[in-house]
């Protein structure tokens, strides 16, 4: 049986990952692609607290100059996850918090045919071992859902099973969101936005999303 759980930040108690949102979305804003990096950190960093809820823990003592503290520290292994190139920043997001993790790397990208359809291919995967770890797959935007499949597949296949994965995007898809939720094997997943549109255009981008992520961190890509 398939235990995907989702869950929709924005649709929670209000908080500042609407403005770091909000600003991603904004044409005149998103021009600098300096802050719309920023802007995706920031939403990682969020989207990572928010994760962290759901680790396990054990209570430590820590030596201080004055005494003993009891703290609770996570007992999980962290695995972080990108697709290549607009995950970059995202990825740093979470890698500012979970700053021991270890971390994975994958070249996905879309072949157009003529018609304007596309399949979506992996080229490169940098992974170590994911073998009862936890797997944070973080990439921006969740449009078709095809690309994150196909790069889950190619991670588990090189590294192992997680005992469990944490999907992670800033902007989704319900398209998307329904793919993933169908394609997923029958593990434990939870899903994480930020916010849902609902729309695709032809081309498969998200409407009204935000335009191309990549393109928007990097500059325009030939």
């Amino acid at each position: 049986m398939n235990t995907t759980h989702l869950h929709i930040l924005d649709r929670e108690t209000p908080t500042i990952l609407s403005k770091f949102i909000a600003q991603m979305r904004d044409r005149q804003i998103q021009t600098d692609s300096m802050r719309f990096r920023r802007n995706l950190e920031r939403v990682g960093e969020v989207m990572a607290y928010e994760i962290s809820k759901t680790l396990h823990y054990s209570m430590c003592t820590v030596e201080t100059p004055l005494g003993e503290a009891q703290v609770a520290l996570s007992d999980d292994q962290v695995v972080i996850a990108t697709i290549l190139r607009a995950g970059l920043p995202y990825h740093r997001g979470f890698l500012n918090y979970f700053d021991d993790a270890q971390n994975a790397f994958v070249s996905a990208y879309r072949k157009y045919s003529k018609d304007g359809s596309f399949k979506v291919k992996v080229e490169y995967i940098s992974c170590g071992d994911l073998q009862d770890k936890v797997l944070l797959l973080v990439d921006p935007m969740l449009a078709t859902g095809t690309s994150l499949v196909l790069t889950y597949e190619a991670l588990l296949e090189k590294g192992g099973i997680p005992r469990h994965t944490h999907i992670a995007s800033v902007i989704a898809s319900e398209e998307g969101i329904e793919y993933v939720q169908e394609h997923l094997p029958s593990r434990s997943v939870d899903i994480w936005v930020g916010a849902v549109d609902e729309e695709l255009t032809v081309k498969s981008y998200i409407v009204p999303g935000l335009g191309d992520a990549g393109d928007l961190a990097y500059g325009e890509k030939l």
